[in-house]
This record gives C-alpha cells, structure tokens and sequence, in this order.
C-alpha cells in the first residue's frame, strides 16, 4: 500500500500551472484531482491546501478565473493560465530542473569519492 504524501506548498503551485498548461480551463476539483492523478495516487491534493493557492496565482495575474459549469452541470469556478502565468512556468520549471540536477549531485557522492 503506497502512503499518500501531502503537496508542498511552492511545488503545488507549479503543478497547478503545468496542469492548466496542459489542460487549458479547469475547476479546483479537476485540478486537484489531475495532480493526484499525474502522482500514481502518492499525493493528497486537499481544498484548504489548493484554494489559497488558486487565490495567491489569480492575484499574482497568473491566472484567471471565470464561472460555469461543470461536468455534472454545477456551477463552477474554471481557472484558466494567463501569459504571465506560462511565463512563471517556464522560469518554475527551470528552476526545479536546475535544483534536479544539483541534488541528484549531493545524491551521487559517497564517501571514497571525497578527497
């Protein structure tokens, strides 16, 4: 049985973007769901963790919002990535990768290799 893992907090915001990227408009729901989704199942993507997240991005002007309704024809709030938002993608993205790398050094050291 795998142990689900909450999401950290600056990583979910990157996710979110990555997601509404790839997906274009999408409710709070679908979004949390696709990430958990994206994980194998091994993240929990909860509504007091993701809607301040959501909150903080649309204010930046990351991304926005607008009502209508969803799959099972409730109304919904659908965010949608704004060009900033892509922006803030790519600089995130470069970013993680660059971290990727140094910590997958620190991983590969062992102790014979150190003079």
């Amino acid at each position: 049985m795998k142990e689900k893992k909450n999401v950290l907090q600056g990583t979910l915001a990157l996710m979110v973007l990555k997601t509404l990227d790839v997906l274009g408009p999408l409710h709070g729901y679908g979004i949390a769901r696709r990430i958990e989704q994206i994980s194998g199942d091994l993240l929990t993507v909860n509504q007091g963790t993701l809607y301040p997240v959501l909150l903080k991005l649309e204010q930046e002007g990351s991304i926005t919002s607008e009502w209508g309704a969803s799959e099972n024809n409730r109304k919904a709030r659908f965010y949608l990535l704004t060009r900033s938002g892509r922006k803030q993608l790519q600089a995130e993205a470069r970013n993680w990768e660059q971290t990727a790398v140094i910590m997958r050094r620190f991983f590969a050291v062992k102790a014979e290799d150190l003079p």
